[in-house]
């Protein structure tokens, strides 16, 4: 990742020696505390006091990869006064992914969306939101993302559609930019064209992270793109303009999206959002892994007994790119066992989870 990174930018020897050192520290050293003056130092001052001095190798892997991502911001110039100052490192990768056939094909299929009875299209926008998820950028720089896909291991998009009864606020939980974002958008004009949510909350990272992961401006980006096309996906851009415009979609990004926990430790402001939403739709692997706790559960444990602590209705769309699973039957995971392909993390396999049953109050 770090090579790439050269790669793409003419980074002076200053930056380039901070990203080497980053990853000396990182492979083999201990960590650090944060050197810059941030917004987010003091935050992050918390969420790592009780790492500080400990080998990187000791740490969660949840915890050790978002405090990698957090340091090669820094190590990049992101929050430093001078050239580099709020410069996206992996914007030249979300905009390839953006811009390249796969992408194209996959918009101009949306042409299809107004022949299709609603049921039909219901699903194919779930369906369309769910496989999103495969343009993971970090996920294809660690792994071979390619291969067909596999289909569902659990759920599907009658059992999504399900959660929503009278029009209320939906909140999204965004993973990735690019083509997967844009999927998600779709499935947002879907919630508000059919009146199954009278207002949307778009949650996004407020910085750079994890590669692709979708921030305020990749939101622009994919919309500006989305209504630079013609048909389908042309018409769906400009509906979702207007209505971020009209106020029926707000985008949020709150400090916690980047936290190295999971989301039973979220705070209480953030917290108290999802209280308010009718559903929340979490989208990804990272999202899923903060959501149910990134462990090694038994991939039977009840999908309801793993989110008992969340607030309200939620869904979780999510490509299997991790070990991480649960609410999976016994037949199923008897199964996908027996076969040779490493099906929790090659992303060829996906699944829809859901939980109406909203928590006791703490």
């Amino acid at each position: 990742m770090i090579e790439r990174l050269l790669s793409a930018h003419p980074f002076g020897p200053d930056v380039r020696e901070a990203l080497s050192a980053l990853l000396r520290q990182s492979t083999g050293g201990v960590v650090e505390p944060l050197e810059d003056d941030a917004p987010d130092h003091g935050v992050w001052a918390g969420w790592i006091a009780d790492q500080v001095g400990r080998p990187w190798a000791e740490t969660s892997f949840l915890w050790a990869e978002s405090y990698f991502f957090r340091k090669l911001l820094a190590a990049t110039g992101f929050f430093a006064p001078g050239p580099w100052r709020g410069v996206d490192p992996f914007a030249p990768m979300k905009r390839a992914e953006l811009h390249n056939a796969a992408t194209d094909e996959t918009l101009k299929a949306l042409d299809e969306l107004p022949h299709l009875s609603a049921a039909d299209r219901d699903a194919a926008v779930v369906q369309a939101a769910v496989w999103g998820n495969q343009a993971d950028l970090a996920f294809q720089l660690s792994t071979d993302a390619s291969g067909a896909t596999s289909g569902l291991v659990a759920g599907s998009p009658e059992e999504f559609w399900s959660l929503f009864g009278e029009p209320g606020a939906v909140h999204l939980v965004a993973d990735n930019s690019a083509g997967e974002l844009a999927a998600d958008l779709v499935l947002v004009d879907r919630l508000l064209t059919t009146g199954r949510a009278d207002h949307v909350v778009l949650h996004v990272k407020p910085n750079p992270y994890y590669v692709s992961d979708a921030t305020p401006s990749d939101v622009l980006e994919v919309l500006n793109h989305l209504t630079g096309t013609s048909g389908e996906a042309g018409d769906i851009g400009r509906r979702v303009q207007e209505s971020l415009r009209a106020g029926e979609i707000a985008v949020r990004s709150h400090p916690f999206f980047c936290a190295p926990g999971d989301f039973s430790e979220m705070p209480d402001d953030l917290r108290a959002d999802f209280a308010s939403a009718a559903v929340t739709i979490f989208k990804g692997d990272l999202n899923y892994r903060r959501l149910v706790g990134d462990r090694h559960w038994p991939a039977t444990r009840p999908f309801d007994e793993a989110v008992s602590y969340f607030p309200g209705p939620l869904a979780a769309l999510r490509v299997l790119k991790s070990e991480v699973v649960v609410g999976l039957s016994a037949g199923t995971v008897s199964s996908l066992d027996e076969g040779e392909e490493p099906w929790r993390t090659k992303g060829s396999h996906a699944l829809i989870q859901t939980s109406g049953q909203r928590s006791s109050p703490r």
